[in-house]
């Protein structure tokens, strides 16, 4: 983007450009460009010093065409209305492309979490639930983490809300601690997702996954499980960074270890073995077939986007790689998988999770990991599909452009059928 736009702004353009590619009714960008409901809420914590603080929060119900509205919450000092706003017109777009029987949602609270208590944390958390609580519930709006939000902030919503209710409402939360009707999987989820989108796509681009070179960006716990599923997989991992630098290894990097040496010291550097490398960005740059980049957004940009030497890339994080950059890319012949797709194992998870509520019966963890991995393998194999047939007909067409008219086609179909339009 040359000109400096806002995301409500960018995302809106985005579902402009569906609407157009894939041939939809003007009509469907009219609903879609707005959101169904927007939810303001104060929420008044008495804070350890016995002062009160009232914190602003927001809910978004974007679209509900294909169910009850699912999305994160997030607390952070920098979140605003329109980038909820946003973030929920996203999360629309993302359940639909996965298959999911979800619209989408999203909720914020204006507050920089890492100066609270954990009591002053709990009863913002408890206040947020307690405020939106009309709005949601397991059948109506179910929202999960996001960023600055935790598993265990999940369990203290999901106790306020039943509390309200005066009896247990564990669907109406997702991601919540496996001892609180929570699922194991959901750790992993999205790492998971990550490296098997890759590993599809290279078997359909480059004729295989196993014993390709894979570097990751970012060790954080996409990242960690991207690298450990990706050598489980059959590749060879032989970069993974974090903010510490890089980890380089032609030979292979013993995942497991490197997430172990994570956990215990803070820093992937400590990795005992391979040459280590100041740059944390080094790892986006080595001779490999397959990128993860998994960190933040814009990692590959115009300015670095001729030293990335992957075939190809699934984006573990959210936004990774700029438009200009990815235009540079494609016309080189490589591929990504994009973040609303490569990253869905998370929401993917939450909606097994959902089920297992509802039903108030729970699948081992290898059953569930079965079932994510059907649904995952699916939707990228749905999606290269429409990506081919896209690109027959227009041969600059990216996968992120396909993924996004896919998943505007199931969003309008729902709402022709409804009579919505």
């Amino acid at each position: 983007m040359s000109e400096k736009i806002s995301y409500l702004q960018w995302m809106l353009r985005v579902l402009k450009q569906s609407v157009e590619l894939g041939g939809f009714p003007e009509e469907v960008y009219q609903i879609l460009s707005r959101p169904e409901r927007v939810l303001i809420v104060s929420i008044p914590v008495r804070m350890d010093n016995g002062k009160i603080v009232v914190f602003e929060g927001y809910r978004v119900q974007h679209n509900s065409a294909l169910g009850p509205y699912k999305g994160g919450i997030r607390f952070h000092p920098e979140v605003d209305l329109e980038t909820d706003m946003a973030l929920a017109l996203g999360m629309t777009l993302k359940n639909s492309l996965n298959g999911l029987p979800y619209g989408g949602g999203k909720g914020a609270v204006k507050v920089d979490y890492k100066k609270l208590s954990q009591g002053e944390l709990e009863r913002l958390s408890r206040g947020y639930a307690r405020a939106i609580a009309p709005l949601i519930g397991d059948e109506i709006d179910i929202p999960a983490p996001d960023v600055g939000t935790t598993p265990q902030i999940m369990a203290w919503m999901v106790d306020e809300f039943s509390k309200i209710k005066g009896y247990n409402v564990p669907g109406v939360f997702t991601a919540k601690p496996p001892e609180l009707w929570g699922n194991p999987v959901r750790i992993y989820s999205t790492g998971f997702g990550t490296a098997l989108a890759a590993k599809i796509a290279a078997e359909k681009y480059l004729g295989g996954f196993e014993g390709l070179r894979v570097a990751v960006h970012g060790f954080g716990n996409v990242g960690q499980y991207a690298a450990y599923f990706a050598q489980k997989f059959g590749a060879k991992v032989i970069a993974i960074s974090d903010t510490s630098g890089t980890v380089y290894d032609p030979n292979g990097i013993d995942t497991k270890l490197a997430i172990e040496i994570k956990e215990k010291t803070g820093k992937v550097i400590n990795y005992p073995k391979g040459e280590k490398i100041k740059d944390p960005d080094a790892s986006l740059y080595v001779d490999c077939e397959v990128l993860m980049p998994s960190a933040i957004e814009n990692v590959i940009r115009e300015d670095n986007v001729n030293k990335i030497k992957a075939k190809v890339i699934s984006e573990g994080a959210n936004g990774p790689t700029t438009p200009e950059a990815e235009k540079v890319l494609y016309e080189r012949g490589a591929v990504i998988v994009p973040d609303i797709a490569a990253n869905a194992g998370g929401v993917i998870m939450s909606y097994l999770e959902w089920v297992e509520n509802l039903q108030w019966y729970w699948w081992d963890e290898e059953e569930t990991l079965k079932r994510l991995q059907s649904i995952i393998e699916n939707n990228i194999k749905r999606l290269i599909s429409k990506y081919e047939s896209l690109r027959s007909e227009k041969k600059t067409v990216t996968m992120r452009e396909a993924a996004y008219v896919l998943a505007v086609e199931r969003i309008y179909k729902a709402m022709k059928v409804r009579g919505w339009i």
